[in-house]
């Protein structure tokens, strides 16, 4: 019990921090045609941020539901590293169900805290961690899709750009802290620039609503990332072989 008590105080900070954009997120889904109980519902049984507001852009634009399946799974694709590295930290006799469980709120937030966690990841503290996280996400939908009533359309329009300050939040401090991550956004963002506006290639754009323009530019461009970084690494060894064949000759 005391367990699942400090795993709610740890996991409170990311509940009042969840609420704002959750309350974004109901807004524009409301917005968009879903009813205040869907929005909701969307909510309680996804905690992916980004990927929810990807996936109601594309139900909006029409997208065939391949389309949103493959691009809600690349952006979500992190988790699945998140959730394998976080399997090291639990006990290896912990039941299946009991990791299905931790692994429905594998946020990006909830699994830093458990990974700075010194010792072993208890399923008591990591239940606490999650519960008031998952209350945070799906109330603050609740309340911006009951709110998006009351406010004027004006004002609602202009909390649509709350998405896009949600997804640059999302990039920018990784990108801050690595070239590579850096690299990796400024040639997707390239690559998306390229496909909505030159000619011929920006039909891509436009089929469905435009989930597999993304899909295609984060493929790419972490491929071509990946490319940079093993010439590079294949430079450095041949550099460092021909300094040891001259260091011997």
């Amino acid at each position: 019990m005391n367990e699942f008590v400090g795993g709610l105080k740890r996991g409170f900070p990311i509940c009042l921090g969840y609420i704002p954009v959750s309350f974004t997120f109901g807004l524009i889904a409301v917005k968009m045609g879903f009813t205040p109980l869907q929005a909701t519902v969307i909510s309680l049984t996804n905690m992916a941020s980004a990927g929810q507001f990807a996936g109601i852009r594309l139900i909006e634009g029409g997208a065939p539901y391949i389309e949103l399946i493959v691009t809600t799974f690349v952006i979500n694709l992190r988790y699945f590293l998140m959730s394998l590295s976080l399997s090291q930290k639990v006990n290896p006799e912990l039941p299946f169900y009991k990791r299905a469980i931790m692994a429905y709120c594998i946020t990006d937030e909830v699994f830093a805290l458990a990974a700075m966690e010194p010792e072993e990841v208890s399923f008591p503290f990591f239940g606490g961690l999650m519960t008031t996280p998952i209350l945070g996400w799906t109330t603050g939908t609740l309340l911006g899709a009951i709110a998006s009533n009351l406010l004027s359309p004006m004002l609602q329009g202009c909390m649509g750009i709350a998405l896009y300050c949600m997804f640059i939040a999302i990039i920018i401090p990784p990108a801050r802290k690595s070239r590579k991550v850096a690299l990796a956004v400024v040639i997707a963002a390239a690559l998306s620039c390229i496909f909505k506006y030159v000619p011929g290639i920006n039909t891509l754009s436009k089929v469905g609503g435009g989930g597999w323009a993304i899909i295609t530019a984060a493929i790419l461009g972490a491929a071509i990332c990946a490319t940079i970084k093993e010439v590079k690494r294949r430079r450095k060894a041949a550099a460092a072989a021909i300094a040891v064949e001259r260091r011997d000759a």
